[in-house]
């Protein structure tokens, strides 16, 4: 056992930098900056350590998400989030688990850097003001009003989760079922009319370059897919959310789904290589 803040606080630090990021690989790096950081701290000096720590952590974050945007500019394709195999368990804080959902850090996406900072700590941690301004660099006045408007912006394009479990089970058991088999029918019956699929391959994986709208081109697009020889669908825990794992040809694909209203209205397929190296691995999350 250890009484070190860093050890008891390291789950939350990770869900900070990963929501930050959308990254699993650079908030691990962003978090082992923060303890070399935190090594070289007074200890006797930090009142409290899980602020000082968070504080560090949301810096570093800030620090690597705008060293990285030039480096999303040029993805290839659509970019998605790096998916997280979690635990059932993860999905009995149903707030937590909407926040790191792929549909939810998509939607992160689209803030700037100070933005996504802001919503993060203060929406999901739930953090005061004037802890964020000290983090950011504002007056408290100004990050209130940054919250706002990324409260609207993110309420704007936020997809309306299922929040009921048992129903979105069934809707991932029945798409598991059809692209099992290719059953375009009912693909199409379990798709929202409306459906978008959003692939991303990173040039690295054969995956869609631009999203595919509408119940019958996506069903159609998936029945294609569906007639790979040796494809193997499992259904997977991915980021506190039912979802698919696809293998095929040596190659995986984690898909994640948003259901609404008892159908698939969006359809999220990490194909990249590189976004995947974590799917033997389970997940903590903490808040």
């Amino acid at each position: 056992m250890t009484d070190d803040p860093f050890v008891t606080h390291r789950s939350l630090l990770f869900t900070v930098a990963y929501e930050m990021l959308g990254s699993a690989a650079d908030a691990e790096d962003v978090v082992q900056e923060t303890w070399l950081r935190w090594a070289e701290v007074d200890r006797g000096e930090v009142r409290d350590p899980r602020a000082y720590l968070v504080r560090i952590v949301t810096r570093q974050a800030l620090n690597r998400l705008r060293s990285v945007a030039r480096r999303r500019e040029e993805y290839v394709g659509e970019w998605l989030p790096e998916p997280l195999l979690t635990s059932p368990d993860a999905a009995e804080d149903v707030e937590l688990a909407e926040n790191v959902s792929i549909a939810m850090l998509t939607v992160l996406e689209t803030l700037g850097p100070v933005e996504r900072a802001v919503f993060v700590l203060h929406e999901v941690f739930e953090t005061p003001y004037q802890e964020i301004a000290e983090v950011v660099g504002k007056t408290p006045g100004a990050v209130r009003q940054i919250a706002h408007r990324a409260r609207e912006h993110v309420g704007a394009r936020r997809p309306r989760m299922q929040v009921d479990r048992d129903q979105q089970q069934a809707a991932v058991e029945k798409f598991l079922a059809a692209v099992s088999t290719g059953d375009v029918q009912a693909l199409v019956e379990v798709l929202a009319p409306d459906v978008v699929v959003i692939a991303d391959g990173g040039g690295f994986a054969t995956a869609a370059r631009k999203p595919i709208v509408g119940a019958e081109k996506v069903a159609a697009f998936l029945a294609r897919a569906a007639k790979v020889t040796d494809l193997v669908a499992t259904t997977a825990w991915l980021n506190g959310m039912p979802a698919v794992r696809i293998d095929a040809q040596g190659s995986a694909t984690a898909v994640s789904l948003v259901v609404e209203d008892g159908r698939i209205t969006r359809i999220f397929a990490i194909r990249n290589p590189h976004k995947l190296g974590r799917l033997e691995e389970v997940a903590e999350l903490r808040r």
